[in-house]
């Protein structure tokens, strides 16, 4: 009787985790799939994923403490608090808390000897981190959540990882090659890009004016139609960016 009771209960929450997590997988699947050059092991792959649930867990601690700070000194629903909030705070924190865990799991990895490899890599750590978001998200308040974080905030966490994929794929190379300076610029590049691109995005989101809506629509339709062409150029021009060219499994 007890199972009757409750079974559309747990239905309906089996759906809301189905729509928050498919709109990940297939843009992980997308991703993966405009890997040309050489595939990396499903396993690398899943150690990814895992790192990004792990960093949206730092981000959110990270935003609760700098959050608290910031009511403490700041007016809220203010263009400076606003500010300070989507740049300083939120995305600073995501993107951060996404590296962080981007490096220490595929750095100094024998699979990442390829440019575009750091494109998939920070693209699976993104989604990872926005597969977690969304599922507490839609638990909270419900399936039209999902749908529209499904067509914004999924992809949109997905694009930020191109970017920054893409300058970490590009640091990498300089590092095999020795070019120490380089490797710094890039790694620069490939956090601060991120965060304005990310800050920029939570915070016209949150404008309140009459055509505020529209704003946003544009800004994210301008973001990933040169997101997904990024994709592309970067994928096509993938190189070996090792010394023997070859992938050494562990």
């Amino acid at each position: 009787m007890f199972y009757y009771l409750v079974r559309p209960i747990v239905y309906y929450n089996y759906l809301l985790i189905a729509a928050a997590v498919i709109p990940a997988i297939f843009l992980m699947i997308r991703v993966y799939k405009s890997d040309h050059l050489e595939k990396e092991s499903p396993d690398f792959l899943y150690k990814l994923v895992r790192a990004g649930v792990l960093s949206s867990l730092l981000a959110l601690v990270e935003e609760r403490i700098f959050c608290y700070v910031l009511d403490q000194y700041v007016e809220p629903n203010t263009v400076k608090y606003n500010l300070i909030l989507y740049f300083c705070i939120v995305a600073v924190a995501e993107e951060s808390s996404k590296y962080i865990f981007l490096r220490k799991n595929s750095w100094n990895d024998r699979e990442f000897n390829c440019q575009y490899d750091g494109v998939v890599y920070a693209v699976f750590v993104s989604l990872g981190f926005a597969l977690w978001e969304n599922i507490s998200y839609v638990l909270n308040y419900g399936l039209s959540t999902a749908i529209a974080r499904a067509v914004t905030a999924i992809p949109g966490h997905a694009c930020f990882g191109v970017f920054m994929g893409t300058f970490y794929g590009i640091a990498k190379k300089y590092d095999y090659a020795g070019e120490k300076g380089k490797t710094v610029l890039f790694t620069i590049l490939s956090l601060i890009i991120p965060m304005l691109i990310h800050g920029a995005y939570d915070y016209i989101a949150a404008l309140e004016q009459q055509d505020a809506g529209w704003y946003f629509l544009a800004f994210i339709f301008v973001f990933f139609v040169i997101s997904y062409i990024l994709v592309g150029q970067v994928s096509k021009k993938d190189i070996f960016i090792n010394e023997d060219k070859t992938i050494n499994k562990k």
